[in-house]
């Protein structure tokens, strides 16, 4: 009998139990890609956000209060891409869209890891 992996959603929060809330499936799979998306690696002028792994994240913050133009839209695909072969190998990345608007970024991502497949969204703002 094969169950379907369950693990802690992130970020954290409480469920109706008081406990920390855990998920499966599409919950679970698009909490994994923000969590590594909107986690913050090291980077030439930051030392990461995790100090037991401070590489982890995809650096998308130094996304911000950048010209909003198509280079950076191609910015933000690759780190996305690179950040998640790296950080998720088994979660494949079937679809990137980025909207962009005078003062934000959103990133809407379409990913698939062994039999379930999610819409992950992620919104970064000056």
């Amino acid at each position: 009998m094969s169950r379907e992996p369950q693990n802690l959603l992130v970020p954290f929060r409480r469920d109706k139990k008081r406990d920390f809330a855990s998920g499966t499936g599409a919950e679970l799979l698009a909490a994994k890609v923000r969590q590594v998306l909107l986690t913050e690696g090291a980077a030439p002028h930051s030392y990461g956000e995790l100090p037991w792994r401070t590489s982890f994240g995809a650096g998308l913050a130094r996304l911000r209060h950048q010209r909003n133009d198509a280079v950076l839209a191609e910015l933000a695909r690759v780190y996305v891409r690179d950040a998640l072969a790296r950080w998720l190998p088994g979660v494949q990345l079937m679809q990137t869209r980025v909207e962009q608007t005078s003062t934000s970024l959103r990133i809407h991502l379409r990913v698939h890891e062994h039999d379930t497949t999610t819409a992950a969204d992620v919104h970064l703002e000056e």
